[in-house]
């Protein structure tokens, strides 16, 4: 799959409320879907759809310890994330520091 289509799925994923939420909750640590689904007003199959989203977007995984499954974050992928914003972020500060400097300077002719 291509950087593009990746970061379309996870940015789809990210659009909706309840799945931030979970990645904020998983952000602390591994948790079952019942943890998970506690503090929403919507059942835990609705929370399972969530999650499933995440992990189709490569966000979250899940593991199998005995009767359990916890749903883990996927921190590199957040990261990827990070590092895409991160390159168009720092081309526009560059663009804000260079406008701050010419507009100094022409508060400084002014004077």
């Amino acid at each position: 799959m291509s950087e593009s289509a990746e970061l379309d799925k996870a940015f789809l994923a990210l659009a909706d409320p309840v799945r931030r939420a979970i990645i904020a909750r998983l952000s602390r640590g591994p948790a079952t879907v019942t943890e998970l689904a506690e503090p929403h007003a919507m059942t835990k199959q609705a929370v399972s759809k969530h999650i499933h989203v995440l992990e189709q977007a490569g966000l979250v995984t899940r593991s199998r310890d005995a009767q359990r499954r916890p749903v883990h974050l996927d921190a590199a992928a957040l990261e990827r994330l990070t590092a895409w914003i991160d390159r168009y972020r720092l081309v526009a500060e560059g663009r804000n520091r260079r406008l701050d400097a010419v507009l100094s300077e022409m508060k400084e002719k002014e004077r």
